[in-house]
């Protein structure tokens, strides 16, 4: 378990996390969400015991993160991909690592598996990686001890969707064996897909604390599709009386997948697209949550200066 108990910062005067408090119990994915500057990488900074707090308490399984015995066989961390020796192949780097942790070195060929990189790939020194092979070595060294915690600070950044859905299908079976995830993230669409609890900080403070349930219940929830004839789509719907919402080149349903796809094949309508889909949900919570401590207001164009 993660818990953090009126947690605060200040640098010089400016107060970067303001009395923060919150729970990650076992089981579960967390995401952190909040504005750049909100105070989150300072919150998992202190977490990680990188940087000493003002006031207040951060523990990991009741212990500070300094005082774990051996903490990367507990706590797997990855707070910048770009935080790695640019010298070293990525196989040295897991190398050293299991060493440091008195691992067998198979966990290296384990863990290089696991984010598939290729032996090609594992041989060549970081500096020549893209961003997405920096985040699957770091995700990988993360995992290298077999830990019960993940902090993980931006995983996805640089990985293409594949990737992603990789990241989001790991993190979710890690947390279906019992481990605990606090993840920061600003892909919001992803955060809602995996995320159990969410977390929202802004200006150093929490605005919102709770299961994904609980935060999204105003959401209305649905089903978008798209069909190669969006006229005739209209009309069986209207026929079928379910309420719909062009979006786009399609429409939000306030209906189940099920029943959009039994409704486009007794139409004898072709569908291009079909997925869960939400108006409201999380972007428009975050953003109303946050609104005070956003950087940019909405663009207008065609107004004179």
């Amino acid at each position: 378990m993660i818990r953090v108990e009126n947690l605060t910062k200040d640098y010089r005067g400016l107060r970067a996390v303001d009395g923060v408090s919150f729970t990650c119990e076992p089981g579960t994915v967390t995401g952190f969400l909040g504005p750049n500057g909100a105070g989150k990488s300072t919150t998992l900074r202190i977490l990680t015991g990188l940087t000493l707090p003002t006031a207040g308490n951060a523990t990991i399984g009741g212990v500070h993160y300094g005082d774990i015995p051996n903490p990367g066989t507990q706590v797997g961390v990855l707070l910048d991909a770009a935080a790695q020796h640019a010298g070293r192949t990525g196989r040295e780097v897991l190398a050293l690592g299991a060493a440091t942790m008195g691992l067998p070195s198979s966990r290296v060929d384990d863990m290089l598996n696991l984010v598939s990189l290729t032996p090609t790939e594992a041989k060549r020194r970081v500096r020549n990686y893209s961003l997405g092979m920096r985040q699957r070595l770091g995700i990988a060294h993360a995992l290298l001890g077999d830990p019960q915690v993940l902090i993980l600070d931006e995983p996805a950044n640089g990985l293409d969707p594949a990737g992603i859905h990789w990241m989001r299908s790991l993190l979710r079976a890690f947390a279906d064996r019992g481990g605990t995830v606090l993840l920061s993230s600003h892909l919001l669409h992803e955060i809602q897909i995996i995320a159990d609890d969410l977390i929202v900080i802004g200006n150093g403070k929490i605005v919102a604390h709770g299961t994904k349930d609980e935060l999204l219940k105003g959401s209305r929830v649905g089903t978008f599709v798209r069909a190669t004839d969006a006229a005739a789509l209209a009309a069986a719907l209207e026929s079928a009386g379910i309420a719909a919402t062009a979006e786009g080149d399609g429409f939000h349903l306030e209906a189940s997948a099920e029943q959009a796809a039994k409704l486009a094949a007794d139409a004898g309508l072709v569908l291009v697209e079909i997925r869960e889909s939400s108006q409201g949900g999380l972007e428009e919570m975050f953003l109303e949550l946050t609104s005070t401590t956003q950087r940019d207001a909405l663009p207008t164009y065609g107004e004179s200066a």
